[in-house]
C-alpha cells in the first residue's frame, strides 16, 4: 500500500473525510521519520511555499484542530495566545526558547517530580507535561 492510501485510510478510520487538502496537510506533517514542532503559521508557509497548490489558512487551522482532536497531534501552549503542535504524541516534556521561539523535546524520564497535587474531586490526572522556558 502506498503512503497516500495509508493517509486516506487513517483519516477515514478517524471519521475524517480525506479531502485533497487534508491529505496534502497530512503528507506535510507525517511524511517524515522525524517528529517536529510547528505553529499553524509555519505550517502554512511550508505547505504554500511553492505556489503550486494553495491551501487557505482557515483550512489549515481547521485540519490541525481535527488532527489534534483525532489524536494525531499534540497541542502545546507556550503563552496565552500561542499554540505549537507536535507530531510526537507520546508523553514527553519540552524546552521552550523564548528568543528563537523553538521547542525542543525532553525525554519523559529526564524529569522527576516529587510532589504532584491531588486533582479536584471527580477528576483524575490524564497526563503531566512540563515546559521549561529558556533564554540566552
Amino acid at each position: 500500500m502506498n503512503q497516500k492510501n495509508e493517509i486516506v485510510n487513517k483519516l477515514r478510520t478517524s471519521g475524517l473525510r480525506p479531502t485533497k487538502q487534508r491529505v496534502l496537510i497530512a503528507k506535510s506533517l507525517f511524511d517524515s521519520d522525524k517528529t517536529f514542532h510547528f505553529t499553524v503559521e509555519t505550517l502554512n508557509k511550508k505547505i504554500n511555499k511553492n505556489g503550486v497548490t494553495k491551501v487557505s489558512l482557515a483550512t489549515i487551522y481547521n485540519t490541525v484542530e481535527a488532527f489534534t482532536s483525532a489524536g494525531y497531534l499534540k497541542e502545546i501552549l507556550t503563552s496565552k495566545n500561542k499554540s505549537y503542535y507536535d507530531t510526537n504524541i507520546k508523553s514527553h516534556h519540552h524546552f521552550y526558547d523564548e528568543g528563537s521561539k523553538e521547542l525542543t523535546d525532553i525525554r519523559y524520564s529526564q524529569i522527576r517530580l516529587s510532589k504532584i497535587p491531588t486533582p479536584p474531586k471527580g477528576k483524575k490526572i490524564k497526563n503531566l507535561e512540563v515546559v521549561i522556558r529558556i533564554q540566552k
